[in-house]
Formats: C-alpha cells, sequence, structure tokens
C-alpha cells in the first residue's frame, strides 16, 4: 500500500519532497488522474521530481505509483470526492454523460479479464453445500445484496438479506455456523457495520466472502476470499454495472450446480405466477394500454 511505503521510506526523502508526497496522500482525489507532467504543473515542481520522489518510494514505473495512489483515494472515497474530482475535468453534461459509459465499459472489462469464471464456479459450489446464506449489504450496496440473496431464494437457496439496524444484522449474524456463509458487500471505505458484520462471523468460524472495489480495503483484509470488482464513475454514487453483473454470474453458477432443481423450481413459480395473474394482462383485465374504457 502506498501509505505503508511511504512511512517506510519517508526517512530517505528530503523535506520539500516529504511535504510533496504528504500532500498528494492527503489529497488523492486530486492527483490519481494526473499524467507525471500534470502532477507536476499541479504541485509547482518539474516532472523530473515528481519521477525521483517515487523511485525512492521503490516504483519503477510512474503508472506503478498512479495505480497504487488510485487504489489509496479508493479506500478513502466518498460522494463528495468522487463528484470533486470529476469536476475538475472540463466537459460538458453530455461530455460527462458518455464518459460514464465510457468507464461503465472498462469497469466491465476489467470484470471479464480480472476474475477466473473457475473462482465463481467453486464460490456456487460453497453455496450449494451452505445451509444458510446472509448477504450483508447496506446503504446503496442493500441494493445489490438483496437482488443477490432474491436470486438465491428463487433457486431454492436458503439465503437472506437482512436490513434495518445494526442490532437486526448482529442478531443474524449470531445465528450462523460453519456450515454456513457469509457474504460481504462494500466498497471504497467500506461501512462499519458490513465490515464488523464480517469480522463477528469470521470469528465465529463462518466462511466469508466479500466482493469489494481493491485487495487493500477493510472487506478484502477481513473476508476469507475476495471478489474485486471496480465501481469507477464519474457519479457521485458509484457504479454498480460490474458489482451486478458478478452477481449475475455468481447466480449462473448457482442455477448450473443443480440444473434439474432450478427448472423445478423455476417451472413451480412460473405456474404459481400465471395462476396468481401476477403479470399485466390487457385482454384478461378488459384495459388497453392507453387507457381504460
Amino acid at each position: 500500500m502506498l501509505d505503508e511505503r511511504f512511512g517506510r521510506f519517508q526517512d530517505r526523502l528530503s523535506p520539500s519532497r516529504r511535504k510533496l508526497l504528504r500532500t498528494i496522500l492527503e489529497n488523492p482525489e486530486d492527483a490519481y488522474f494526473l499524467s507525471s507532467r500534470e502532477m507536476a504543473t499541479r504541485y509547482q515542481v518539474d516532472a523530473a521530481t515528481i519521477v525521483r520522489t517515487i523511485q525512492v518510494l521503490g516504483y519503477q514505473k510512474f503508472a506503478e505509483f498512479v495505480s497504487d495512489l488510485r487504489s489509496h483515494f479508493v479506500t478513502r472515497i466518498t460522494p463528495y470526492t468522487v463528484l470533486k474530482a470529476a469536476s475538475k475535468e472540463k466537459k460538458t453534461v453530455t461530455d460527462r454523460i458518455r464518459h460514464g459509459w465510457e468507464l461503465d465499459m472498462r469497469n466491465l472489462q476489467a470484470l471479464q479479464t480480472g476474475i477466473d469464471p473457475e473462482r465463481i464456479k467453486a464460490l456456487s459450489q460453497k453455496v450449494k453445500n451452505s445451509q444458510r446464506i446472509l448477504v450483508i449489504g447496506i446503504d446503496l450496496a442493500a441494493a445489490l445484496s438483496w437482488y443477490l440473496s432474491y436470486g438465491l431464494m428463487t433457486l431454492g437457496f436458503a439465503a437472506e438479506a437482512p436490513v434495518g439496524s445494526t442490532g437486526n444484522v448482529q442478531r443474524r449474524i449470531r445465528t450462523l455456523t460453519r456450515k454456513d456463509l457469509l457474504i460481504a458487500i462494500s466498497f471504497g471505505q467500506c461501512l462499519r457495520d458490513t465490515v464488523e458484520a464480517a469480522q463477528r462471523a469470521k470469528k465465529q468460524g463462518v466462511p466469508t466472502c466479500g466482493i469489494t472495489d481493491s485487495e487493500s480495503t477493510p472487506i478484502a483484509r477481513v473476508c476469507d476470499e475476495s471478489f474485486i470488482v471496480s465501481v469507477t464513475s464519474s457519479s457521485f454514487g458509484g457504479s454498480y454495472v460490474a458489482p451486478t453483473a458478478l452477481i449475475e454470474a455468481i447466480l449462473v453458477a448457482c442455477a448450473q450446480t443443480q440444473t434439474s432443481r432450478s427448472l423445478q423450481l423455476l417451472r413451480r413459480s412460473e405456474e404459481e405466477d400465471r395462476a396468481d395473474h401476477r403479470w399485466f394482462d390487457a385482454l384478461l383485465d378488459g384495459k388497453e394500454l392507453r387507457g381504460t374504457k
């Protein structure tokens, strides 16, 4: 991690370069998207100073430093810092929309190249062998946790995404055993309740799996294994395109690990939906799409 390197090698830096790095680390949202020349201009030094400074930290290439700076930024990201960073780029609203789509595509490409499908297949086996699956996602991530748990329940797994107070989550975790599975979803700095839920489950010997956006996040450090997906976005809320695609892949794998059972459950669900008239039918309801008669 970048801050660890700085702590280890700061004695080798001159006071001015130490101050430069400390400023960059304290405000990563101002620098992680800059080139070496742009960064030099931003901090009123020459590009050679930037390069020599990061070399003291052990970096051979500027790109390696920027990559770690971006991870450093991710662990401290907030809606304010995201929007602040995006506002520094001179773009029209239309350009920002297109840029958002480009980032979504990059996030999906990173998911495709960065995660081995065999790992998802292995997770589906753990889901299959678990008596209960508790999916923890809070705030915006609650949408992801609900989506994953709902999909698993549809396939016949005993999955739940608890909502409500911290106490409600903790009480659910107290009932978990080694035969269960906890999946924790959180990004950036990670929410305290989600991290503590994973910590509590791990202390009880419950297998844990994280979905997060960096190997350095608290969720990645706590859970037995983690799937790293980017939520990079110019929006203050972050992009959940890649996490949603990952969840889709998990559900596909879980469905295929027990195809006969999945088909049986989905067929029963389809029959019940048809009997209960769950879907809108203009002919049945005696209504036209453009109004009622």
